[in-house]
């Protein structure tokens, strides 16, 4: 810009070029596009429909992911206390427990993506909360179980399925010394796949099942039935580790 005869006039000024900088330079400004949760596209796992409708509410509150992850063992351990009672209430109260934890361990992952504030630590503590919730739920179960009928059995199948959590959370800890977590792995390489052997799908439904033992739980206590799951879990844990040792078992995390 220039004086010519005490008046102002614009020189060597392209007034279009100017207005295409100030553009880029204000999308150059811009905060990055916010990210939106999905809705489900199937229906199971079941707990990812209710965790759909918390994580929005709990995304309005200063909570982390990692707050979430304590909430959620809390109502765990809580969960496996009201199951030492051993009555009909008591046991519904625990189921409702384990579902509200099974709930938050989905809505921590949700909100850490959404906030960006995904961790490795976040990653050990979601699976260590997740080994020590279902150990003292199946412990207590089994005790409460004993406590109640005076049969020390349901005790030792409460133990056996705690302990096959415990092999099989010892087992995750060592292979993720060498390699990726499940949770960790590329969206595509977790995907079902065309060519995926019979017991890569077996693996597969282990985990969906897994994923919602929550309601199995809800389902028995309501029947007032909640005990009889003791044998098979004490089985079933010792299936689980197992899977650690096939080719699909780190495709999938619950």
């Amino acid at each position: 810009m220039v004086f010519a005869g005490g008046c102002f006039s614009i020189d060597h000024l392209n007034i279009k070029q100017f207005q295409q900088d100030s553009n880029i330079t204000s999308e150059s400004f811009k905060s990055p596009p916010e990210q939106r949760l999905e809705a489900p596209k199937t229906w199971q796992p079941l707990v990812r429909h209710f965790s759909y409708r918390v994580t929005p509410l709990l995304m309005r509150t200063p909570i982390t992911p990692n707050q979430i992850t304590a909430l959620s063992l809390l109502f765990g351990v809580a969960s496996g206390v009201a199951c030492l009672f051993g009555s009909y209430t008591s046991l519904l109260i625990g189921a409702f427990l384990l579902l509200g934890c099974y709930v938050l361990d989905n809505c921590d992952g949700e909100v850490a993506r959404l906030k960006n504030m995904s961790s490795h630590f976040g990653m050990r503590f979601d699976t260590f909360v997740d080994w020590a919730v279902h150990a003292v739920f199946f412990v207590c179960l089994g005790w409460g179980a004993t406590l109640a009928t005076g049969q020390n059995w349901w005790l030792w199948t409460g133990i056996a399925a705690g302990v096959g959590g415990s092999i099989n959370y010892g087992l995750e800890l060592y292979q993720n010394r060498t390699k990726l977590h499940s949770s960790e792995l590329p969206e595509e390489e977790a995907m079902k796949k065309d060519d995926d052997s019979d017991m890569d799908r077996f693996v597969f439904n282990a985990r969906a099942v897994r994923s919602d033992f929550c309601f199995i739980v809800l389902f028995l206590s309501m029947g007032g039935v909640l005990w009889y799951l003791l044998p098979p879990a004490a089985l079933g844990a010792q299936a689980y580790w197992c899977l650690q040792f096939t080719r699909s078992a780190r495709r999938w995390h619950v």
